[in-house]
């Protein structure tokens, strides 16, 4: 048995004190092995995906004239990788892909939360 002289603490390793674990508090990483089961109860929470092709900034007079066939110039170069948002969080980056007549994308990289 020990005794700390500061705080007169007694402490048991014949306890098993040191094999005990701290309850988790909200927001804290599990340590637990986690599967796609366990998200089944949000399967069906709908989302919104976009995929941002590049950008640009213009004047309201700019804008006012634009008409069908006007081209607007992109921050973003041919090939470039395009950003995929979940609603409006930048999730990953990805490829423009052509699926039979459709456009799609295909993910690159996976962006990690920080």
């Amino acid at each position: 048995m020990t005794t700390d002289p500061e705080n007169d603490i007694t402490a048991s390793d014949d306890l098993g004190l040191d094999a005990m674990e701290a309850p988790s508090r909200p927001g804290e990483q599990s340590y637990e092995e986690k599967t796609a089961a366990d998200l089944e109860a949000v399967f069906d929470v709908p989302v919104r995906v976009s995929v941002v092709l590049g950008r640009t900034r213009m004047a309201v007079s700019e804008l006012l004239k634009l008409d069908t066939g006007t081209v607007i110039e992109l921050d973003r170069q041919v090939g470039e990788a395009v950003e995929i948002f979940i609603n409006d969080r930048l999730v990953a980056r990805g490829e423009i892909v052509l699926v039979e007549d459709r456009l799609g994308v295909t993910m690159t990289e996976i962006i990690k939360p920080q």
